[in-house]
Formats: C-alpha cells, sequence, structure tokens
C-alpha cells in the first residue's frame, strides 16, 4: 500500500551505523502518524541552479524550493559553476510564456551539460508529456507535487527520458507555504493560491487548481520569522488573494488586521487584488493602517463592459470606477497599478476606443498592458471576432503611452516633498534605489550600508532615463 505524503512536520537525524544523512518525515494516513525515512546523502555537496518564469508567487515558490534542499544539503551555485541540479519553475499564462519557458530549459541544459533537471510550474502542469519529452529533462512536477520535491528525488542518477508527476485540477489540494527573501530587499508572502473563478481567456485555474489557502495563524507565524530575519517589508502575493479565507473560514481582511499587528514589519504590499474582492472596509483599513502602504493593483483587463462579459468577469467599469474613487477619497496619493488585455477576442475596434477612454478616464498611476494570446481549452476560443497580431501591438502601444504620461504626472507632482524610503543595495556602479511608501522610484547618492534601512529624503527631479527621482537624505 502507498501511504499519500500529507507532509506536517519535517526532523534531520544522523544515522551513525550507516553513516548517513536521514531525512526524517512525517505523515498521516487513517488517522495514523507514520514515520519515513529519506537518505539525503544524494544531495550532499550538491549545486543547484534555478530559474523562476511568471508571476511573484513563482519567484516566491522556488525559494522554497532552494530551502528545502539547501537543508538536505544543496548549496546554490556561485557564478561560473556548473550545477547538478537544475529547477526551472515554469508560466503557461501565455504562448510567450511558453515559448520562454521552453526557451529558458534548453538553455540552462546547455550551461549545465549532466545536470539533473526538474521543471515545475504551469506550464509543467498543462503540458507535462510535453515537458517531459524534452531532451534533458528529468523530473516533471505538477501543481500538487512540487511542495514536496524531494518526494520524487530519490535519486539523481539521470535516465533516457523524463519522468512526470501531476494530478487533474480536481484533484489540486494541498497549499504549500511560502515566505521567502528575493534579491532585494523584499520578502514576498504567499497566502493563497488556485482560483474558482474561470475567465473565459484564462488557463490558471486549470494549472494552480482551485482558491485555497493557509491559517492566518500560520501566516503571521511566517511573517514574524521574516520580521526576526531582520525582513521590513513584505509583498502579499496569491493567485487570488481577495478570496483567502475559503480554506479557513477566515477573511482576507482579517488577514490584513492580523499582518498589520506583527512588530517589526514596516511595509505591507498587497500584490494583486480584484476589483470585486477589494472591500471598502479594506480600502478604508489600509488608508489609516500602521503598515500597509498606500498601493494597490488591481486588474481590470478591459474597459468595455461588452468584452468584460465576453471574458467572463465578475464586474462592470462602474464598479471599478467607484473602487479608484474611493481609494482617492481616503488615500489621495496612492500609486494604482491596473492589468489591461488588449487585442481578446471580440475586442473590436469600437470596443477598444470604448476600452481606451474608459481607462484614459481614472485617475491611476500605471498600466501594465498584456497581449491578449489563445490558450487551449479556454471558453474564449469560441468567440469568432479575432484580432490581428498587427492590431493588438497598435493597441498596446497606445495604452503604454497612456500608462507612461499618467506614471509621469503622478511622479511629478511629489517633486519637492518629503518621503520615507526603503533602500535597496544597487547592481555595482549605481546608485542607491529604493520605494517610497507609495512606490514612487527614487535614487540617492547614500552608502551601501544603508541597504534595508527606512530613510528620509526629499525628492527632486527625474533621473536622466525619466524612470525614477533623485533624492537627497535629509539628516537629522
Amino acid at each position: 500500500m502507498t501511504l499519500p505524503l500529507l507532509l506536517t512536520t519535517y526532523g534531520k537525524l544522523h544515522c551513525p551505523l550507516q553513516n548517513m544523512n536521514i531525512t526524517k518525515k512525517y505523515c498521516t494516513f487513517a488517522g495514523q502518524k507514520h514515520t519515513i525515512m529519506i537518505d539525503t546523502t544524494v544531495f550532499l555537496d550538491k549545486k543547484a541552479a534555478y530559474f523562476t518564469l511568471g508571476c511573484k508567487l513563482n519567484f516566491s515558490e522556488t525559494s522554497t524550493i532552494a530551502q528545502t534542499l539547501k537543508k538536505a544539503g544543496v548549496r546554490t551555485v556561485r557564478k561560473g559553476e556548473k550545477a547538478d541540479i537544475c529547477v526551472v519553475n515554469t508560466c503557461s499564462v501565455t504562448e510567450v510564456a511558453d515559448k520562454k519557458c521552453r526557451q529558458a530549459i534548453h538553455k540552462l541544459i546547455k550551461q549545465n551539460p549532466g545536470a539533473f533537471v526538474i521543471v515545475t510550474g504551469c506550464y509543467a502542469q498543462l503540458k507535462p508529456e510535453q515537458v517531459a519529452s524534452m531532451e534533458g529533462v528529468d523530473l516533471v512536477l505538477g501543481a500538487e507535487q512540487k511542495g514536496h520535491l524531494l518526494d520524487y528525488l530519490t535519486s539523481l542518477d539521470k535516465k533516457d527520458k523524463g519522468t512526470s508527476y501531476t494530478s487533474k485540477t480536481s484533484d489540486i489540494h494541498s497549499f504549500s507555504p511560502s515566505c521567502s527573501r528575493g534579491d532585494r530587499t523584499r520578502y514576498f508572502l504567499k497566502v493563497q493560491d488556485g482560483c474558482d473563478y474561470f475567465c473565459s481567456y484564462c488557463t490558471i485555474p486549470f494549472a494552480r487548481g482551485r482558491s485555497r489557502n493557509g491559517r492566518i495563524e500560520d501566516i503571521v507565524a511566517q511573517a514574524r520569522r521574516a520580521a526576526e530575519e531582520g525582513g521590513k517589508e513584505i509583498v502579499i502575493t496569491g493567485v487570488n488573494i481577495g478570496d483567502f479565507g475559503k480554506s479557513t473560514g477566515e477573511t482576507f481582511y482579517d488577514l490584513v488586521q492580523a499582518l498589520d499587528q506583527v512588530k517589526g514589519i514596516e511595509r505591507y504590499r498587497i500584490s494583486s487584488i480584484e476589483p470585486n474582492l477589494l472591500t471598502d472596509e479594506i480600502i478604508e483599513y489600509v488608508a489609516r493602517s500602521r503598515a500597509f502602504m498606500p498601493h494597490f493593483h488591481i486588474p481590470l483587463q478591459s474597459g468595455s463592459d461588452a468584452v468584460l462579459k465576453l471574458m467572463r468577469r465578475r464586474y462592470d467599469t462602474a464598479l471599478f470606477a467607484s473602487k479608484i474613487h474611493k481609494i482617492r477619497s481616503f488615500i489621495p496619493d496612492a500609486f494604482i497599478g491596473v492589468d489591461v488585455i488588449v487585442g481578446t477576442r471580440g475586442e473590436t475596434p469600437e470596443y477598444f476606443d470604448e476600452a481606451y477612454r474608459f481607462i484614459e478616464s481614472l485617475d491611476v498611476t500605471q498600466l501594465h498592458v498584456f497581449s491578449y494570446s489563445e490558450r487551449p481549452g479556454t471558453q474564449a476560443l469560441k468567440i469568432d471576432y479575432i484580432v490581428s497580431p498587427e492590431e493588438k501591438h497598435n493597441r498596446s502601444q497606445r495604452l503604454l503611452a497612456l500608462s507612461e504620461e499618467k506614471t509621469q504626472a503622478f511622479y511629478a507632482r511629489h517633486i519637492g516633498q518629503e518621503a520615507t524610503v526603503l533602500l535597496e543595495k544597487p547592481k555595482p556602479g549605481f546608485p542607491m534605489h529604493g520605494f517610497t511608501d507609495n512606490y514612487i522610484r527614487v535614487e540617492v547618492n547614500a552608502e551601501s550600508t544603508l541597504d534595508n534601512h527606512l530613510v528620509q529624503v526629499r525628492l527632486g527631479d527625474f533621473n536622466e532615463e525619466h524612470t525614477a527621482l533623485n533624492a537627497t537624505l535629509i539628516h537629522s
């Protein structure tokens, strides 16, 4: 009988008789606790390379995978070294994303000949056979399996053909927690996974399963550990974070209030939240919060009600406009980022013009513009009207120009003001940089020792590239 690995606790033992490092795992089966011993000597002195594509959630999960391998004895490869293990965490939001995943896999295999190659993420879940058949790929893990990578990595012996382990969408149930620090100062805290919305153009529910989440108690504990490690800023991530609580009977508003009480964390940012789930009480709480920043990222996708219906979105433009008005009335200087998709099936020239006028009328800060990409198995393929690639490009360029105009105006309004900036370590030869509470990027001449420090600055004019405001430190 094979026991399902519902892992709850990890421990590590040393076995003197066999001179082996053993990872001890506990799993629950039929109401009883079982112990599983896994030999981790295969990982000792091994080096791993990691490559992540896609969203912040993927980056957070990759970091957790790296931490898991590190505990088993694997260190991250240094510059110039060849890796023994390669892990690619993939995205599949567009056909371009699929192509980038294949390119990344081929590149890592070429750069690290003989390495054991593991591919996971959305592309791996949606097209496991295709990924497993790629030359050099050894192991493919789906959404349900990636949180338990060590269970499937019992050997680093390469085979002629890759092996895949995936589950049907309906069988994706586990929530794998993740709170990781990237290359920058901030941490990324995963609070939710999966989606129940099934928008007509999207494959994410098939790639990640239904909406589920961790418990507030456990998530707060992760935030406390980040604070103990010196973390000051946390980005709250997930697939549909406003839907938080379905697994535990809690709400996203409950989570926001609990996280705000964690001492040591000075800043939280909400990565993205659906407009119909961004409640007035959340907006009002952020306005008076100790640590939640005046920064929202809200997917609109289209400014045409007709197209929103074709997309099967759960709001209309009137609701979206009311949310922007609510934010501005309570937090006038908030940074508001908006996702927009252009060229979706059914978006006639008239509908796009309608959408453009609506977006132009919104008091938002920045647009994240994506060109529609057809995904196999989605309901959007049943819509007749198709936008040409050339027209998609033209529409995208129009919205990007509008975005630049709005962002530059937002930045310009803050020139001459004082602000608090969390500084980040720059690349060699570049000035220190960081972000204000409302997400204005600044550059400042300061010592690198101020990395991960909150400092007071006066905002000056634009830098040469117009990508940031120059700032000067205010010395007390």
